[in-house]
């Protein structure tokens, strides 16, 4: 069996090459801006976490400040807060540290998250 070829199904070919190519070009554009996407999409999450660890422990070292720490027992223990933006923050704990008049308030995660620890301290006089 011979196939002849005309000149339209050689025009055709040609096009479904065309569509190829141009499929395999935007393929290759569009999968390092989905990456990129994800990436900041993560950085976007951290650092809204982030910001809400800091105006937490900012919010508690100010009402410790105002006398609340005269009823914590010296050393370190957890700290709860009741504060309910902390349902935004990924797994962690709050510590409160007390020697003597110096506190020290911080928030570590319990995995890694990209935030890190925040620590606020104060000595009071």
């Amino acid at each position: 069996m011979v196939i002849k070829l005309n000149r339209l199904s050689s025009a055709h070919a040609f096009l479904l090459l065309d569509l190829v190519v141009g499929m395999g070009l935007l393929v290759l554009a569009i999968f390092p801006l989905a990456y990129t996407v994800n990436s900041e999409s993560r950085l976007f999450r951290a650092t809204y976490q982030r910001a809400i660890a800091m105006e937490i422990v900012d919010g508690e070292m100010e009402i410790l400040t105002a006398g609340e720490w005269l009823s914590c027992p010296e050393g370190t223990h957890p700290y709860a807060v009741t504060a309910r933006a902390a349902a935004n923050l990924p797994a962690g704990q709050f510590e409160l540290t007390r020697t003597g008049r110096h506190l020290r308030l911080a928030w570590t995660a319990t995995e890694k998250s990209g935030i890190g620890t925040l620590v606020r301290e104060v000595t009071l006089k």
